[in-house]
């Protein structure tokens, strides 16, 4: 008897301190309609699942053991991409492009922070390569990924991303 009243109170205090500790932020990622196009036309679908499911999860990833934003919900819109490589829908249209091609990317992002209390923040981000020697990238979408990971580290941060 004694076991369960101890097992009950230790449950009771560990469901009261749960819920004294705020909620991670929520976070979900859209692709603009402009963007969306280039990815219908150039692109591909494909692509764009691939790199909103990265967004979220590096924003997902930087807030996770950072309390900037607890309870926020975070409301992302991918704006624009530029790919390192080409994808594979445009090595399937365009005969003769090879994979072996590579180039400058990198990522914009826009959006809010809609606090628990109701406040909102406007979020303005992106990142380019601007130096090809750095561009020559394994993958497809590798400074993209840069600018993601820039962006959730700055929010972890709680830096304002607005301000440019």
């Amino acid at each position: 008897m004694r076991l369960v009243t101890v097992t009950l109170t230790v449950a009771a205090l560990l469901a009261s301190a749960a819920s004294a500790v705020a909620a991670p932020a929520s976070v979900t990622v859209a692709v603009s309609p402009e963007l969306q196009k280039t990815f219908d036309k150039t692109y591909g679908q494909r692509e764009a699942e691939l790199l909103t499911a990265d967004l979220k999860r590096s924003v997902e990833k930087g807030l996770e053991k950072k309390p900037a934003y607890d309870g926020a919900r975070i409301e992302l819109t991918l704006t624009d991409v530029k790919p390192n490589r080409p994808t594979f829908k445009q090595l399937g249209d365009t005969p003769g492009l090879s994979f072996e091609s590579f180039g400058i990317g990198g990522a914009a992002v826009e959006g809010k922070v809609v606090r628990a209390d109701g406040t909102e923040t406007p979020v303005k981000f992106d990142w380019y390569e601007t130096d090809i020697r750095q561009a020559h990238a394994q993958w497809v979408w590798s400074d993209a990924e840069w600018a993601f990971d820039r962006l959730a580290r700055k929010l972890a941060r709680g830096e304002e991303l607005a301000q440019r």
